[in-house]
């Protein structure tokens, strides 16, 4: 039997990168996938990857919603609820990033930065812990980040949505862990993405690649696999926990 055979997992920002991987991982493993992403030009992007899902046997649907705003997450989980019934796995995934050094950035850049990458972890979640507390079952995974954990100089606004979002993650656990819900967070460090193919750039890598004890990148899928952990009977006992996958970037 796989993993998540019968169960139903939303992942938000899941046109490419993380999120895609995710929604891959989890269709392998049974579960049917509901993902969103943000801009028209994912479009393609989104319904190649709802093609993939349902080649892999399972129920797939793309809906287009901004985590960032609480109206468009109530309208996702609303027709999720529809269209599959209930909600078993969460996965906040979408985020963002706006490096700038402090005295740069801007209050517009902040604001965008915490919409999307800690307010959205709240709207989603107070969300689905609705039909997960009636069917008293659930599991919430909350991307966090190394930087999250360590900070990093140009990073402010970054580091502080991350960091809130392991406190955020900490507090659910301990409010819904006796409704059988868990709730836990994961830390990336540099994974090998569209979002940081800057890093690439200019022999960059290898500055990084020297704090790295692993001397290398994460791929995509290592992040979906230790989601997959979270979300399954496999970690049935871990809740409020924050896994880094950083190579032991952050030892």
């Amino acid at each position: 039997m796989k993993l998540l055979e019968g169960k139903v997992a939303i992942v938000t920002g899941a046109a490419r990168g993380i999120g895609e991987a995710i929604a891959i991982k989890f269709a392998e493993q049974g579960a049917a996938v509901a993902f969103t992403y943000v801009s028209e030009s994912s479009a393609p992007k989104a319904a190649a990857l709802e093609e993939k899902l349902k080649g892999l046997g399972v129920k797939a649907k793309a809906y287009r919603s901004n985590a960032g705003v609480f109206a468009d997450c109530e309208a996702f989980v609303n027709d999720v609820l529809k269209e599959f019934g209930t909600i078993d796995i969460c996965v906040n995934n979408a985020g963002i990033s706006k490096d700038n050094l402090l005295l740069r950035l801007t209050p517009d850049q902040w604001t965008d930065v915490i919409n999307t990458n800690l307010n959205s972890v709240f709207y989603m979640t107070k969300l689905v812990i609705k039909p997960m507390m009636k069917a008293r079952f659930g599991s919430i995974i909350n991307m966090s980040s190394i930087i999250g954990e360590t900070g990093n100089a140009g990073q402010s606004v970054y580091a502080a949505s991350k960091a809130g979002v392991i406190g955020f993650t900490k507090s659910v656990a301990k409010e819904l862990g006796s409704r059988n819900i868990r709730c836990n967070a994961i830390a990336p460090g540099f994974v090998e993405t569209d979002m940081t193919s800057y890093l690439q750039e200019g022999g960059n890598a290898e500055t990084y690649l020297k704090n790295i004890p692993l001397g290398k990148f994460a791929k995509a899928e290592d992040i979906a696999n230790a989601t997959l952990f979270l979300a399954s009977e496999m970690g049935a006992y871990v809740t409020g926990q924050t896994i880094s996958v950083c190579g032991g970037l952050n030892i």
